[in-house]
């Protein structure tokens, strides 16, 4: 009796055994399904044709964009220098690669992207995202690695293989489909839910000194001194707080000149000291400021606008009231209901959003 109830048992457990056997993962496949871009109120932005938006795509990009594989030692990915509680900025005046050395200029913050036209980083080098993807993994002073590496590592990693498979249709990993990757998940990187933009909808109201900050801000200079402006609407205009142009806002005279900026790529001496005109959204999280980061504050910020900007050769015609004796002649109140107003252009569900967070 006792050995017919041993054998019960051990049947039992055998069969059980095989029962919560781990279930075979099933293969990767091709997965079309188009990403859905949340865009809210902004205007319909001209996305890539030749790069339509997947949810396998997007997410291909977001693990790449949070990889360390992609830096020499594996110690940096790209969102170490564009933390999204820093509105994917960085806040040190310049990022330190892996080598340990500092870049050049001051990261720019990776945001609204699919509404910029008119080239990638501050003098306009990369034509569209996808190129601007993959520069900081090449370049010696960030991530100093070499694209064939990057590929080998990938392709050694079935995880990524798997993706690859579901985003491409196969798992032939290559450093065109990973800029691709990767400029689709940046096109899905939109803020546009600031209090600014409550308000626009009425859904908000700002306070007092917010609202006189805002006048300010779109209000031009009256040389005659009827009005008071601070001229900043002139290149932060539109939904995205930015004309997407290069220009020179007077930080420097020709002599003092260090930085060429925009003349780098095109080899045009009127684009001397040229920068692209930054997104101000999110900015009150973003200092330092300017392309070289001189600004560690707004206050900092509006003084060079108000009395500070320099005489150059190719300094932007609409400085001329900035440049006049006195400058804009901004009080302390108007200097502190500027950056009242700058402050409703955070957008905090921007840098809470699980979308565009380290995948789990």
């Amino acid at each position: 009796m006792k050995k017919t109830i041993f054998l019960f048992f051990a049947a039992a457990c055998f069969f059980t055994a095989c029962d919560t056997k781990e279930p075979v993962e099933a293969p990767a496949t091709y997965d079309p399904t188009p990403y859905e871009l949340k865009i809210g109120d902004f205007p319909t932005p001209d996305l890539p044709s030749d790069n339509k938006l997947t949810i396998a795509g997007v997410q291909l990009g977001r693990m790449l964009f949070y990889e360390k594989m992609l830096s020499k030692d594996g110690s940096q990915a790209c969102a170490d220098c564009h933390k999204q509680e820093d509105a994917f900025s960085d806040i040190r005046r310049f990022s330190i690669g892996v080598e340990g050395l500092p870049g050049k200029r001051q990261a720019m913050s990776v945001m609204n992207l699919a509404w910029h036209q008119n080239g990638l980083f501050w003098d306009g080098r990369a034509p569209k995202v996808r190129d601007q993807a993959l520069k900081p993994i090449q370049d010696p002073l960030e991530m100093n690695e070499t694209l064939p590496n990057v590929v080998a590592k990938l392709a050694a990693d079935k995880k990524y293989t798997d993706q690859f498979i579901r985003t491409f249709g196969d798992a032939n990993v290559t450093s065109e489909r990973m800029s691709l990757a990767m400029e689709q998940f940046m096109l899905t990187m939109i803020s546009n839910n600031a209090r600014y933009d409550q308000y626009l909808r009425g859904a908000a109201t700002l306070t007092d000194a917010e609202e006189r900050g805002r006048k300010l801000f779109f209000q031009e200079f009256d040389p005659f001194g009827n009005k008071k402006g601070a001229e900043c609407f002139h290149c932060h205009a539109g939904h995205n707080f930015s004309n997407d142009e290069f220009m020179n806002n007077g930080l420097d005279t020709d002599a003092s000149v260090s930085d060429e900026g925009r003349k780098k790529v095109t080899n045009n001496a009127a684009d001397r000291a040229k920068f692209k005109v930054p997104s101000l959204r999110n900015i009150a999280l973003s200092a330092p400021y300017m392309h070289d980061g001189r600004f560690a504050t707004l206050e900092e910020v509006i003084d060079h606008y108000d009395h500070g900007v320099q005489q150059s050769t190719t300094v932007e015609f609409l400085m001329q009231y900035n440049l006049q004796p006195g400058g804009l002649q901004l009080t302390a109140q108007d200097k502190s209901d500027l950056i009242a107003f700058l402050k409703t252009l955070t957008d905090t569900t921007f840098l809470t959003n699980e979308a565009y967070a380290k995948p789990k």
